[in-house]
């Protein structure tokens, strides 16, 4: 069974949740950013047979895969950058000036700084590495670019 690179996939984020019932979410797209149903649907046999052999998980499970969504999550260096001009939320793990939540514009990332203009006009440089989270934020000109994409 080939990578789900070979296959023209990028993993945007993998998450284990729960306790007694557990779920695997694997969120995936194609190089462009987009993904179809049909998409989830190659993903999740590729990674199901890929689980099945390597077995890394103990216990019962169920699989999730999806699309990131429009108001993705921004999980890697490229996400900051090709989703610049957009509004996002983004939660550090150590405050930078006092503070870990910041919402704003993304400007873009350069050598490992996530930039934005944040919500009252300044401008502030994150360091990538301290990143907790970080999401778009659903608006009407994100709607319309995310529709353009597709």
């Amino acid at each position: 069974m080939p990578p789900l690179h070979d296959m023209g996939y990028e993993l945007v984020r993998v998450r284990l949740t729960g306790s007694e019932k557990k779920v695997l979410q694997i969120m995936a797209e194609k190089a462009d950013g987009t993904m179809t149903i049909d998409g989830c649907a190659e993903v999740s046999e590729i990674v199901s047979a890929l689980l099945d052999v390597e077995d890394p998980i103990s216990g019962a499970y169920d699989l999730e895969v999806s699309s990131p969504g429009i108001d993705r999550p921004l999980t890697r260096e490229k996400d900051f950058e090709r989703w610049a001009g957009f509004e996002a939320k983004v939660e550090l793990e150590q405050a930078v000036d006092g503070q870990r939540r910041y919402r704003g514009k993304l400007l873009g990332l350069k050598d490992g700084i996530v930039r934005m203009q944040a919500d009252d006009g300044s401008h502030v440089e994150l360091p990538f590495s301290d990143v907790r989270k970080a999401k778009l934020i659903l608006t009407d000109e994100l709607i319309a670019a995310s529709m353009r994409r597709t």
